[in-house]
């Protein structure tokens, strides 16, 4: 034993020395911390600070998009996304458990309100090792309705994350120039709405907000310290824009394209309305469309026709070839040519008027209103001549876009290196244009030579201040005629109208002088030449009333109806002009030029008046007056005090109380559109023609801004009656 001592004294030591390292180690690293502050280079308080430190993201909306007149056009609204929790741990209570705990029945009960299959959804809400699973789009988006009705479900496990959504309460309408927006998911996991078409894609980054943030320190816990003042940042919400569509006008041509759509099949149409006056687009819309929302109908057309599409245009262009010719004197309406044929040059290939034989030595002014292209090769050969005719066509603006605030313009192709090719030109035919294009150049003849740009947006609005942050002007981009010419062209185009050997009788609108011209272009093939047969053509008419001082340009083109005569290809043509023409005028309150009686159908204000004696009163005047609330005293009316209304439109009588839904049943949407903006309700419209379904019962309470859904249909005994009508009528002269 007393051998083995000094072994472990040596090992004592050896101990006390290792415990003692250690103890001045843990004592350096105690004050060398409490000195600097630092651990491994990073600050304590920042560490702890990371801790309690909490932000929440504060998000914006994006802009709304409101027509000329403050309606809605597209908004962000409240949606929902789906949420199942799986993780067990979740549930502290058996007896409320939070997470999960029948998969199977769940699976079966929200099979019922999202589209997925029950099998898929058992799929996700069994996964292994998940704390939480989502249901990918077609758990997204859901509506407060729906996230209501399986809330009372009383599923374990199932949530709702708030997001927000794009939605478009008119439905198709002015998609194309509209637009839409896509939740687009970011690095961050996190959604964020993106502009993709039309308006929605050109003001992106004003529409677009930014989101806030706040910071705060909580405990533990996470909840918020007493002593603590949060920092907040405020989220930015995207811009308000204000375009130039009116909502009425956009419906009348939305309206007619339904029922032109349906009854002739075409390949497609193309319809602008605009104020000449100004260059502001009051309505523009296609077939085929597409639904904003639903994104049903996209694949068959992603381009707007109006804009980002150059075709030949065809007799329409003669408009501006005639203005030219005016402009510079040389037109003389009384002098004498042979129609039929013409050659620019002996050898080249002669131009046939569009009935191969003509009408003999006819005058020029006849040759205008038949349409006559041997005319107007003659006008561009031996009257302009091709180099001043090639300055009018670069001075109305063909050679180049417009400048109209929509994505992916296209621009004139003007055809013009052989005589051949600048003759044709001169009645649209070899030279493409887009009918945006054809819009700004008529604003010349209509606003006394003023050609204004076309122009979308009128202004751009701080959504939380009402500031207007950008205006957008009329704006004059040339005067390529005079005054002078431009009313003797509109003169001249009125006899197209009215004329017996015009080829514009069917855009006759009672009342109102119209002024315009038919266009029947040939279709380019593919492999060479043009298309043949009845129907391979485009047929189109730009327009402009009253003739004297035009308050309208409607320009309609449609592609390839189902006819069995290229004559009766102004007959579609003819039914999108005259209804939206004279709908619109109406609306405008522009007064007919001539009227065979005088009717007085203005309102007079019946505010503060008794509602039962108002109802009274209209009945005996031949009106049919709703009336919206349970009060007795008349708050609101629409159409408001002195506006004149249209022949079947209804008075609609607001008074104090709740507001309870009438049977719309047969209604029209115009009048459907009012009863919405006295009830302050979002509706939501399908179809055209008159009210066949509705989503509320009649007689159901409505609140501000409930979603009223509308179904419209076209009665069968109507759509019968206009085919046979269309049938009967006899052929017309087109160019």
């Amino acid at each position: 034993m007393i051998k083995k001592q000094p072994y472990m004294n040596v090992g004592a030591v050896m101990l006390f020395v290792i415990f003692s390292l250690l103890f001045f180690i843990l004592l350096y690293r105690y004050f060398s911390i409490e000195i600097t502050g630092e651990v491994g280079g990073q600050p304590l308080a920042a560490k702890a600070l990371q801790k309690h430190s909490r932000e929440g993201i504060l998000e914006a909306a994006r802009g709304t998009i409101f027509d000329r007149n403050g309606e809605i056009v597209a908004e962000d609204t409240a949606s929902y996304s789906l949420i199942a929790i799986l993780d067990k741990k979740m549930t502290t209570n058996p007896k409320n458990p939070q997470h999960v705990v029948n998969p199977e029945r769940t699976a079966k009960k929200l099979a019922e309100y999202i589209h997925m299959s029950e099998s898929k959804i058992y799929e996700k809400l069994t996964k292994k090792g998940q704390f939480q699973v989502e249901f990918g789009k077609e758990g997204r988006d859901i509506s407060f309705e729906t996230k209501k009705k399986i809330e009372e479900l009383k599923l374990p496990g199932i949530t709702f994350v708030r997001d927000s959504k794009r939605f478009y309460p008119n439905g198709i309408f002015a998609s194309h120039l509209v637009g839409y927006a896509d939740r687009v998911e970011q690095t961050d996991g996190s959604y964020k709405s993106v502009g993709k078409m039309g308006i929605e894609k050109t003001l992106n980054s004003y529409l677009t907000g930014y989101n806030g943030k706040i910071n705060y320190e909580s405990d533990l816990w996470g909840y918020l310290l007493p002593d603590d003042k949060p920092k907040v940042t405020p989220a930015q919400n995207g811009k308000d824009v204000y375009l130039t569509i009116d909502k009425k006008i956009q419906t009348f041509l939305e309206d007619a394209m339904d029922k032109v759509d349906r009854e002739y099949k075409p390949k497609k149409i193309i319809v602008i309305v605009a104020d000449p006056k100004t260059g502001n687009i009051l309505a523009m819309g296609q077939r085929p469309t597409f639904h904003p929302k639903t994104k049903e109908g996209i694949e068959k057309s992603w381009h707007n026709e109006a804009v980002e599409t150059s075709f030949e245009p065809g007799s329409t262009m003669k408009v501006f070839t005639l203005s030219a010719a005016v402009q510079e004197n040389v037109f003389n309406p009384n002098e004498l040519y042979k129609s039929g044929t013409y050659k620019v040059t002996p050898t080249s290939k002669a131009i046939h008027d569009w009935n191969y034989s003509g009408w003999g030595s006819i005058p020029f002014l006849e040759g205008v209103q038949r349409s006559s292209n041997v005319a107007f090769a003659r006008i561009a050969n031996e009257k302009l001549g091709f180099d001043r005719f090639h300055d009018y066509l670069t001075k109305f603006g063909f050679d180049r876009p417009t400048g109209i605030q929509l994505p992916d313009e296209a621009t004139g192709k003007i055809l013009f290196h052989y005589p051949i090719e600048k003759a044709t030109t001169a009645f649209g035919q070899g030279t493409a244009i887009t009918p945006i294009q054809q819009i700004q150049a008529a604003t010349a003849v209509a606003n006394n030579g003023k050609m204004m740009k076309p122009n979308i947006i009128e202004k751009i609005v701080n959504h939380d201040t009402g500031e207007i942050e950008k205006k957008f002007n009329p704006e004059v981009v040339s005067s390529p005629i005079s005054a002078d010419t431009a009313k003797k062209v509109r003169d001249i185009l009125e006899t197209v109208v009215t004329s017996p050997k015009g080829t514009g009788s069917r855009y006759k609108i009672e009342g109102y002088s119209v002024a315009g011209k038919t266009g029947t272009a040939q279709i380019p093939d593919p492999t060479g030449g043009y298309l043949t047969g009845a129907k391979n053509y485009i047929f189109s008419f730009i327009g402009m009333a009253p003739k004297n001082d035009p308050k309208l340009i409607v320009y309609v083109a449609v592609q390839q109806p189902e006819v069995d005569d290229y004559t009766k290809g102004s007959i579609p043509v003819s039914e999108v002009f005259d209804p939206v023409m004279k709908n619109s005028l109406q609306y405008l309150n522009i007064q007919p030029s001539k009227q065979e009686k005088a009717i007085a159908n203005k309102l007079p204000n019946l505010s503060g008046k008794s509602a039962q004696t108002v109802v009274k009163s209209l009945s005996e005047k031949g009106f049919e007056s709703v009336v919206l609330g349970t009060g007795t005293e008349v708050k609101d009316q629409l159409p408001k005090a002195d506006t004149t209304i249209l022949e079947g439109e209804k008075v609609l009588i607001k008074t104090s109380g709740t507001i309870k839904i009438p049977d719309m049943t047969g209604w029209s949407l115009r009048d459907v559109m009012k009863m919405a903006k006295l009830a302050d309700v979002k509706l939501n419209t399908s179809g055209s023609g008159y009210v066949m379904k509705q989503n509320m019962k009649p007689g159901t309470p409505l609140k501000k801004g409930d979603f009223l859904i509308i179904q419209l249909a076209i009665p069968e005994q109507q759509l019968k009656g206009t085919t046979q009508k269309d049938k009967n009528n006899d052929k017309t002269v087109q160019d």
